[in-house]
């Protein structure tokens, strides 16, 4: 995993976490896939139990900027 530290805001854009994000390695992205889903159930455990949510099984939907 690239562990740089930046000083500047320029490093905080979204592209730049893209970039940051893309320069891992397939498992080191699955790692942090893992560690936020973690962060997300220990903040809100009942996440998973939300009504709201609905699964949608076999479908994949993919979104294309216009």
């Amino acid at each position: 995993m690239n562990e740089e530290i930046s000083q500047g805001f320029e490093e905080e854009t979204m592209e730049a976490k893209a970039r940051w994000f893309q320069s891992l390695s397939m498992p080191e992205r699955m790692e942090m896939l893992c560690q936020f889903t973690n962060l997300i159930l220990d903040i809100n455990p009942g996440i998973v139990e939300k009504k709201d949510v609905r699964s949608i099984t076999g479908r994949i939907r993919v979104l294309e900027k216009a």
